[in-house]
């Protein structure tokens, strides 16, 4: 009997103690469960949410994220996307992206903006085919489609295209066209774009270069531009690794300065800035801006113009302000840019001033720029990469590129960007050229008059109805940066 109590009691241990370890077991597996849950949700987090330098941002900014970092392994970091936003359709927004690349890219920031307001669906914006570079390149070919759909989608809904039934009625020409107001605040949008959509279903607009204004929007809106900015568009893979490459055989040789010398026969063309060219060359410019319709303005005065600081530097004009500026005679030089309107002829000076003056094409072999010849957008894609990288940026011109590109190095860091006053510049090279300025005092009066000019933190100046004159938004995005919280600086006139 002992003996038969012994053994239920020992055999009730055993169970006891198997319930016991598997009650521990169970509770360990939940724990191990909902530990992994809160990893990935703080991850999914820190995905949406970003730094803390970015604080109420509602994007997805981490570091791998930002344009192509030069150390890291060449296989892409795994990319935790936002969850769809779920919200009621108004309609369809169809874009024509017109100008180069950073015209087009600041657009499609301002389309995405847009289209987020106004609670409609983008179709995947269409970039200009018919300007004067003529590349045929479509939206994929430069940018990373996917990851732009993908990384915006908890803020709007974009398509590679219509849905069948939509695609129907525009083919049927059941949709309406129209060039939206340039630098026009969101309620022109709301009053008067979103009632077409909703009338019509789909809404194209055939124009999109500055038809948003700077200033005097949402903060969610500014914040939103800067998200698809520095984050939503990014390039296509081989771009990336094309830049990657380029930037470490630089800096394999040490620090590198960029100069986007903005001295190419389209620009001088349009601008009618025909200094330091020969009546031949002259002639051939404005021959060529007669015959382009898209260029409106044909009469111009170049020495004026010049006077006023609206034309870009000429190569000779650069080499005496870098060397004015005490940039290093040894320091590597790439240059940002297409074929130099001269050749070598106008930038003989330069490179006897900078004799380490490099580009894309004498970095690469002809083989590794196959794919991007005859797509200027493309190469354009590769200098802005290397121009985001560089230590000091100098900009000849105050074009889309030199904006934009500084604006995403304020990004990055507020990286040296030397913003060149150059009506100041054209009046000091023209005294130092006559002997009415030794070189002592030209120098020391370029630094001086420089010395703020660097990309430093800043507030944008906003100048009521002259949005052309005041600081584009893409070049000083300081919302974004959370380093100035109150409004731009405002300017009655």
């Amino acid at each position: 009997m002992g003996l038969k109590v012994f053994v239920k009691l020992d055999k009730t241990r055993i169970l006891m103690g198997s319930k016991t370890r598997m009650k521990l077991w169970m509770i360990r597996a939940v724990t191990t469960v909902f530990l992994w849950a809160c990893v990935v949700q703080l991850m999914v987090f820190g995905e949406i949410w970003g730094p803390r330098v970015l604080k109420g941002w509602p994007s997805c900014f981490i570091r791998q994220d930002l344009p192509f970092p030069v150390e890291l392994s060449s296989i892409p970091p795994k990319i935790v996307y936002p969850a769809k936003r779920v919200y009621k359709n108004n309609g369809y927004l169809m874009v024509s992206c017109n100008g180069g690349l950073n015209q087009m890219r600041a657009a499609i920031c301002d389309m995405v903006a847009i289209t987020r307001y106004l609670n409609v669906t983008l179709i995947v914006p269409e970039l200009d085919k018919a300007s004067f570079w003529a590349d045929p390149s479509e939206f994929q070919d430069i940018f990373d489609v996917d990851h732009f759909i993908l990384s915006l989608r908890d803020e709007v809904r974009i398509l590679k295209e219509l849905p069948p039934r939509v695609k129907r009625r525009v083919e049927l020409g059941r949709f309406y066209s129209l060039p939206p107001v340039s630098w026009s605040n969101i309620s022109y949008y709301v009053n008067q774009i979103l009632p077409l959509v909703q009338k019509y279903k789909v809404v194209h607009l055939n124009k999109t270069d500055a038809r948003l204004a700077n200033n005097g929007l949402p903060i969610e809106l500014q914040k939103l531009r800067c998200r698809v900015n520095f984050n939503g568009l990014r390039f296509t893979p081989r771009i990336e690794e094309l830049g990657r490459r380029v930037v470490r055989i630089l800096r394999e040789k040490g620090p590198f300065l960029v100069l986007h010398l903005r001295y190419e026969m389209d620009m001088l063309s349009f601008s009618g800035c025909t200094h330091g060219c020969n009546n031949k060359e002259a002639e051939e410019l404005t021959r060529m801006r007669y015959d382009n319709p898209l260029w409106k303005e044909k009469a111009i005065n170049s020495e004026t113009r010049r006077k006023e600081g609206l034309c870009p530097l000429t190569p000779e004009e650069t080499a005496l302000v870098l060397k004015a500026l005490g940039i290093d005679h040894n320091v590597q030089i790439y240059i940002a840019a297409g074929e130099i309107y001269g050749g070598e002829r106008r930038m003989a000076s330069l490179v006897r001033a900078y004799p380490n003056m490099v580009r894309k094409e004498t970095l690469l072999k002809p083989s590794d720029l196959r794919f991007f010849q005859n797509h200027s957008s493309q190469m354009a894609a590769l200098d802005y990469l290397v121009s985001l990288e560089s230590d000091i940026f100098v900009p000849t011109y105050d074009g889309n590129m030199a904006k934009v590109v500084e604006g995403h190095r304020r990004f990055l860091g507020f990286k040296r960007t030397i913003s060149l006053d150059k009506k100041l510049l054209i009046s000091l090279i023209d005294q130092y050229n006559n002997g009415l300025l030794s070189w002592e005092d030209f120098s020391l009066t370029v630094k001086k008059a420089h010395a703020e000019r660097m990309g430093s933190p800043s507030k944008r100046v906003s100048i009521r109805d002259k949005p052309k004159e005041e600081d584009y938004f893409y070049s000083n995005p300081h919302e974004c940066l959370q380093l100035i919280d109150d409004e731009p600086l405002m300017r009655s006139s």
